[in-house]
């Protein structure tokens, strides 16, 4: 993995930059059950590498997380999380949110994830997420 840009945040912490990806399928959503921290039901998502741009890191990202090839891919929301820790210890992430439309077959990265599923709304309203991913789902009007 490459090194993951590392900015200063609003209140001059180290901060982050991280992209994910809304996948919507017939009315389901393609998460992932998270194998390392922070744990809990997620979408495809991750650092951006130095250099690399938020469009590269979301396609970049989706083939490595689930194996899809992303198709297109439409900018949902960019802002600053102050409260996303990740397992490196920074608490500040700045975030890309991306609906993507994929194509292919899933292939789950087993390091990264213990398994997946497509969701309904219902289902995602039941299920543990990643503290992010209930922000960005609720955001959305997804959950309540």
């Amino acid at each position: 993995m490459a090194k993951p840009k590392i900015g200063i945040s609003s209140d001059g912490k180290p901060m982050h930059y991280t992209v994910g990806a809304l996948i919507e399928k017939d009315g389901k959503y393609l998460l992932i059950d998270r194998a390392l921290p922070p744990y809990g039901w997620a979408g495809p998502a991750g650092h951006l590498g130095e250099g690399e741009s938020p469009d590269d890191a979301v396609v970049r990202k989706v083939n490595e997380e689930v194996g899809l090839e992303v198709i297109t891919k439409k900018i949902l929301f960019e802002e600053e999380v102050p409260w996303n820790t990740c397992r490196e210890g920074i608490d500040y992430h700045y975030w890309y949110l991306y609906a993507c439309e994929t194509k292919g077959e899933i292939s789950i990265d087993s390091e990264g994830a213990k398994s997946y599923d497509w969701v309904s709304k219902e289902q995602i309203a039941k299920l543990e997420l990643e503290p992010v991913w209930d922000y960005w789902f609720k955001k959305l009007g997804i959950i309540e």
